[in-house]
């Protein structure tokens, strides 16, 4: 058995978990925050079956997408009566982030 960590987007999320209920895997939604830009993500941890494995990452692949966003960058350590103006910068946000471990054992009570 594998054990898939998928951490996307918040505004994927709910397109991937719609298909990977009606592809007929279980799995466990968790809401967590990203480092870089501090945005709600979901982390769906999926246990699967190993020759299940690729349509899941094929599912994961094509609901999650990467996109552009601008967004202000924090101001620098400045001294009293200096001048900053801020330039939004251009970054990609979105897709998603996958990991993918061998589970030992699986139990389900």
């Amino acid at each position: 058995m594998k054990l898939v960590f998928a951490i996307v987007h918040n505004d994927d999320a709910g397109k991937l978990t719609d298909a990977l209920r009606e592809g007929g895997h279980h799995f466990t939604l968790i809401s967590t925050t990203g480092g870089f830009l501090r945005e709600g993500n979901a982390t769906i941890l999926i246990g699967v079956e190993p020759e299940k494995l690729e349509s899941v990452l094929t599912l994961v692949k094509s609901n999650c997408v990467t996109r552009t966003q601008f967004v202000n960058p924090m101001p620098p350590v400045m001294e009293p009566g200096e001048l900053y103006l801020a330039q939004p910068i251009e970054v990609q946000v979105g897709g998603a982030t996958v990991f993918v471990m061998d589970v030992e054992r699986f139990e389900k009570f």
